[in-house]
């Protein structure tokens, strides 16, 4: 009879489960994550919108760059390629050297060719750069 009430005192302390170690495993991830999550650095670009409705002085003297709906590239009025857009704006960077670009975006315009054509200015010299949209 003293057999069994060693096995049932032993079996009534062994219930529960111990969760120390899942807390020392779940503590490791949540010093892992904020240690990788301050060097993350996100990549994008800076644009300056514009205030208002009615064009200021630097824009009348910037470069201005049309993209239309179907992805056509206008520049100096008239129609120009993604590849030709920087030697365009090399050139008229050159006749007046403080211009910066302004950028008309049609809205359903293709993003990819604006993100084409702002590569092609940045490759031309020019960091200005003020994006609008018309309808």
């Amino acid at each position: 009879m003293r057999k069994r009430r060693l096995s049932e005192s032993f079996d009534e302390g062994s219930h529960g489960i111990d969760l120390a170690p899942m807390l020392d495993f779940v503590i490791n991830l949540l010093i892992f994550f904020i240690i990788t999550a301050v060097f993350v650095k996100e990549s994008g670009l800076i644009v300056n919108r514009p205030t208002a409705f009615e064009p200021q002085e630097n824009e009348l003297e910037s470069i201005q760059i049309q993209i239309l709906n179907n992805g056509e590239i206008w520049v100096d009025n008239r129609v120009v390629d993604a590849r030709a857009v920087r030697a365009n704006v090399e050139r008229l960077s050159a006749v007046s050297p403080d211009s910066g670009v302004l950028v008309i975006s049609q809205e359903q315009a293709p993003t990819g060719v604006l993100v084409e054509v702002v590569d092609q200015v940045h490759l031309g010299g020019i960091y200005d750069i003020t994006f609008t949209t018309t309808q």
